[in-house]
């Protein structure tokens, strides 16, 4: 069986929502309703840990991101790129001086 499991860590007055599984629509629409119940808190979200994140997964997520104070950390440089395409930047401090074996495999 496949889902999601989104793990809250708090530190520091800030939320951090660790991923692990899959990340598809469905899931996404989960992940979204969780964000909108934290209200207007600093969030975090943490895709390293994902096993599979599906493209469809960033079209959900982007409908309310792009006006909120949500960083985006952990993601491959693919989905990084999608989310720019839909609006939503993610934080300054994914940008890495090495490459992931995804970006390796991708290009």
């Amino acid at each position: 069986m496949t889902g999601l499991q989104i793990h809250q860590e708090e530190a520091a007055g800030r939320i951090t929502l660790r991923l692990e599984g899959t990340l598809d629509g469905r899931t996404a629409q989960e992940l979204r309703n969780s964000l909108q119940a934290l209200g207007q808190s600093e969030v975090v979200l943490d895709f390293a840990h994902l096993r599979e994140f599906k493209d469809s997964a960033v079209g959900v997520l982007t409908h309310g991101l792009k006006d909120s104070a949500v960083q985006l950390r952990g993601l491959a440089t693919h989905h990084e790129r999608m989310f720019r395409y839909f609006g939503v930047l993610s934080s300054p401090t994914t940008h890495r001086a090495y490459y992931t074996p995804e970006d390796i495999l991708s290009a």
